[in-house]
């Protein structure tokens, strides 16, 4: 760890709730790293559990912040502005860093000294346990060498990224100056706060990735990308970029418009979907209208107006869920 009298090369942020099973293997990871030139900030956003006991009994050389539950937003803003290093990395508390990963990023940066931000592949893990097992990490480094099956989305990304957000946040690293120029996450989206955050991103900068896994995605009952969503925010964030900015990257390269509508109709017959099967035929219908607005023939927009239409004349329409 970095000497405390000076600023460190970088700040890692950890926003954690309600994380005690799973916060020390993250921990574990993030020191595992090998760099003694950096601060590790956890934000405890109102655990309940015994989290911010945990990280005090057995690791003391963590700054550890604690705030009234807020969001995950909120928690890394407040550990955004408590960092006192040059960069700064993410990581959700149930997350896992794998070896070499700063290190590669760093190489890379190094590489591209125009670069304020970077990225890594990643693996997905479905698991509840607090550890990966040895079947696990060989399976990913297995695969590891296969660069063409990781490539993703490198350098003036904004066309890409309104067609998917390819960038996920536990592989992130910035330079601290970036969030100086276009602010930190918008704490009124309750997911897509990310997102929001890397198409402002890369409207000011390059965004590189290495195209190697450097972390496991831990997909489990709690995580919130399971959950219903109650507003379509993934739309929001991209039909906000697209009436600010339009198709077009600062290097002047261009999404495909049409794709770009395409995605979005199935992103509105998406929640449209979401809204059917959880109850609200009223909500329902009006992301169907929606998603056919942006493409007229959207087949399965077309079937969920009819569905969600008959269910509110039947008088089967719920409120909100």
């Amino acid at each position: 760890m970095t000497d405390t009298g000076r600023a460190p090369r970088l700040s890692v942020v950890i926003p954690c709730y309600n994380a005690e099973r799973y916060i020390a293997a993250t921990l574990d990871s993030v020191l595992a790293q090998g760099d003694d030139d950096l601060e590790i900030i956890v934000v405890d956003d109102g655990s309940r559990d015994g989290s911010t006991a945990l990280i005090r009994q057995h690791y003391p050389q963590v700054r550890l912040i604690e705030q009234v539950n807020a969001g995950v937003a909120a928690a890394r803003n407040h550990g955004i502005k408590a960092a006192r290093g040059q960069w700064i990395a993410f990581v959700d508390a149930d997350d896992i860093w794998l070896p070499g990963k700063l290190a590669a990023q760093f190489a890379l940066l190094a590489e591209n000294p125009d670069c304020r931000m970077c990225y890594t592949a990643w693996q997905v893990w479905p698991s509840d346990a607090p550890l990966p097992t040895p079947a696990v990490l060989e399976e990913v480094e297995r695969s590891a060498g296969d660069t063409a099956r990781w490539q993703s989305a490198s350098g003036w990304i904004y066309p890409q990224l309104l067609l998917d957000c390819a960038v996920w946040t536990s592989t992130t690293m910035a330079k601290r100056s970036l969030f100086d120029e276009i602010g930190d996450f918008d704490g009124s989206l309750r997911v897509g706060e990310d997102y929001d955050l890397w198409l402002r991103a890369s409207r000011v900068t390059p965004i590189l990735q290495v195209p190697r896994p450097y972390a496991l995605y831990r997909i489990h009952p709690d995580s919130i990308t399971k959950s219903r969503a109650i507003v379509n925010d993934r739309a929001i964030v991209v039909e906000r970029a697209l009436a600010k900015w339009g198709m077009t990257a600062p290097d002047g390269t261009s999404a495909d418009g049409a794709a770009v509508r395409r995605m979005l109709a199935k992103c509105w017959s998406d929640f449209a979907n979401d809204r059917l099967h959880g109850g609200n035929a009223s909500g329902a219908a009006v992301a169907s209208i929606a998603s056919l607005r942006l493409t007229p023939t959207h087949l399965t927009a077309w079937k969920l107006l009819i569905k969600s239409t008959v269910l509110r004349l039947a008088g089967g329409h719920k409120g909100s869920p």
